[in-house]
């Protein structure tokens, strides 16, 4: 039965979705049905029978009672957690009375796996040596946590220091992620804070600290751990020994050598130094390889510095835990090593993203190498691979380099947020000419977009910018630096892998690339100009112009509507001395020359000769007879004639 696998399992389903109160409550009805299974249960308001003690004879018979045992001793630690989780938050601290109650649950389930460790030992249960193994590591566990609570840090360290050397031998089985989940979460830090108070130094790694206190252990366990994995025990688990033994003692940056006192962080800076010989070895004998491949290649060396930087966090976090000061000299210490580790995973983070933009840092326009048909177009032939690609997957391609541009730049931007890295004005200075330099790259990429979708003018702005923040940005990386274990020497001649530092060689490419580029936009922008003034002007014009005679322009007063694109001439304001021009006016006498115009059919528009006649016989006719009119009769207003009609 796999011990620490179930009590794993039942952990993980509990805290999963409630604490360790719920855990507490759920192990109590598992318990109530695994008695109900072994018919041990005590029925209701039945006489209470003792628990008889679980034998290996029993345990032979039915597997279950070493669930039962399991159950049993999880509840107490259970118990024993959820008070403790309970008194975190309490300001006065945690009071003698709940200590010693959290030291007898835990002190109670540390017996109850020891009991069932031992039952499993003997050869009547059954039961395999892995197996047996399995259970004194789960009762060593137990019982360092008891010990913890009480504050015996010799003793918890020998009893964490048991289950650690157990679970490395059983991790090198197929079940050994479960074993490698406790170690780093539980068992090394709880190992590393007990040799802490047990004034044991900082800079041995925790196997070492593990193997020396597993000596009390006895030569029979000894035994049992050298037939399962003899090597645990004389260099302990390769994992985490990784390295150890070359590992660095100091850590020079920028001319300031510090001592590294924490063995992680020694460690994990031993690891940087073997994965930067491995990268460079890789890159140098393999030749052209793709992008994608080349990136890949970094995995292992940004993991490393990971693990660097998660190190040098973690110790500065125990210090201030424990109430250091910032003018300590760990503390200092360990600040310088945080921006050393810290610049070390930017700067490969950066040549990571420099080895995906191309050659050269995406100097060179090179579109017929697709990724994705890479394959294919070797196969096919020269003709038909130098064909250009659509400008679409052009500017789709400047578009994702723009983007790892911008990532530099922001990786650059975190650096300056170091500490320390504000008051060194040299390499402030230098990162700010890196920036400028990933600057100049980035604008010429979105420059090249311009100019293939058409934009010559807004092209030529674009590389003129990064022309001037390439001269900005030579005098500053030109200078030597400092040739620090996290800054690399900047050697032309021996070949490096990418990584924040700028060559002279890249800036004088660029620079020549960008003066080229300068001298044909300039002459496209100039084509386009002429091709415009051209297309906008009438043949018709020009063939006119061309027999008359060149004369003076319209002063400045008559063209106020329009924009002066070639400037303003001052001496031709207005006319001077004014002359006389015709101008448009309202034609007044139309008004009256309305009265005298005839129109062929009608009368006089305003009165004639026509209008005179009509008039003429009106008067010598004779009047006519007046006829009768009827008589008007007076309308009813309203209501009995009052109000409107």
């Amino acid at each position: 039965m796999d011990v620490t696998k179930s009590v794993v399992s039942l952990r993980e389903k509990a805290l999963l979705y409630g604490d360790y109160s719920t855990y507490w409550s759920q192990l109590s009805g598992k318990l109530l049905n695994s008695r109900k299974k072994l018919n041990i249960a005590t029925r209701n308001r039945g006489k209470f029978n003792p628990k008889a003690p679980v034998t290996p004879e029993r345990i032979a018979e039915n597997v279950e009672y070493v669930y039962l045992q399991l159950l049993t001793a999880e509840r107490t630690w259970a118990h024993a957690m959820s008070m403790k989780a309970s008194h975190a938050a309490d300001t006065k601290g945690m009071t003698s009375k709940t200590r010693s109650h959290i030291v007898s649950r835990l002190e109670k389930g540390a017996r109850t796996a020891e009991r069932l460790a031992d039952a499993l030992a003997s050869p009547v249960s059954g039961a395999s040596s892995t197996d047996v193994l399995d259970a004194r590591a789960y009762a060593a566990m137990l019982r360092g946590a008891a010990l913890f609570e009480k504050q015996s840090w010799d003793a918890c360290l020998k009893s964490y220091a048991v289950c650690r050397i157990i679970y490395s031998a059983l991790a090198t089985s197929a079940k050994g992620d479960v074993f490698k989940d406790l170690l780093s979460e539980t068992i090394d830090p709880s190992i590393r804070y007990a040799a802490y108070q047990a004034k044991i130094p900082r800079t041995l790694p925790i196997p070492t600290i593990a193997r020396k206190a597993f000596e009390h252990a006895g030569p029979e366990l000894a035994d049992q751990i050298k037939e399962l994995n003899p090597a645990v025990l004389e260099h302990g688990d390769a994992d985490a020994t990784k390295g150890a033994e070359g590992a660095p003692a100091t850590l020079t940056w920028r001319g300031r050598e510090v001592k590294i006192e924490d063995a992680a962080i020694a460690v994990a800076w031993a690891a940087v130094g073997t994965a930067q010989g491995q990268l460079t070895e890789k890159l140098a004998s393999a030749g052209s390889l793709h992008p994608k491949d080349m990136a890949a290649a970094y995995d292992e060396i940004l993991i490393a510095s990971q693990d660097a930087v998660d190190a040098t966090k973690q110790a500065i976090d125990e210090l201030r835990t424990e109430g250091v000061s910032q003018g300590d000299a760990r503390m200092q210490s360990l600040q310088i090593t945080r921006t050393a580790v810290n610049y070390e995973m930017i700067s490969w983070r950066i040549g990571r993203n420099r080895v995906l933009v191309g050659e050269n840092d995406g100097v060179k326009l090179e579109f017929s190498g697709a990724t994705s048909r890479r394959k294919k177009q070797s196969e096919e032939p020269e003709a038909d691979r130098t064909k250009d690609e659509a400008p679409g997957r052009q500017i789709a391609r400047l578009k994702e380099k723009v983007v790892l541009y911008d990532g530099v730049l922001q990786s650059l931007e975190s650096i300056k947020e170091l500490p320390g890295v504000a008051n060194d004005p040299e390499l402030f200075e230098r990162l700010e000419a890196t920036s400028q330099y990933f600057t100049a790259l980035k604008s010429l990429a979105i420059a090249r977009s311009h100019a293939i979708a058409g934009n010559a003018v807004n092209s030529l702005a674009l590389i003129k910018h990064a022309l001037d923040q390439t001269n900005t940005a030579i005098p500053s990386l030109s200078k030597p630096q400092h040739n620090d274990a996290a800054v690399t020497n900047d050697d032309d001649a021996a070949f490096t892998p990418r990584n924040i530092q700028v060559t002279k060689r890249d800036l004088a490419l660029l620079r020549d690339t960008l003066t080229g580029e300068l001298q044909r936009s300039r002459a496209l922008v100039e084509i386009f100009n002429s091709t415009t003034t051209t297309s906008t002007t009438n043949p018709a014009q020009e063939a006119t112009a061309a027999t008359v005679a060149p004369t003076k322009p319209p002063p400045l007063s008559s063209r106020l509507s329009e924009y002066p694109a070639g400037g303003v001439d001052l001496d031709n304001i207005v006319t001077y001395p004014p002359r006389l021009e015709p101008f448009p006016v309202k034609p007044l006498f139309l008004d009256v020359a309305w009265n005298y115009v005839t129109y062929p059919g009608k009368g006089a528009g305003g009165g004639g000769a026509d209008q005179q006649q009509t008039k003429e016989s009106s008067a010598a006719a004779p009047p006519a007879a007046a006829e009768p009119q009827p008589e008007a009769k007076p309308q009813k207003r309203g209501w009995f004639g009052f109000g409107r009609s």
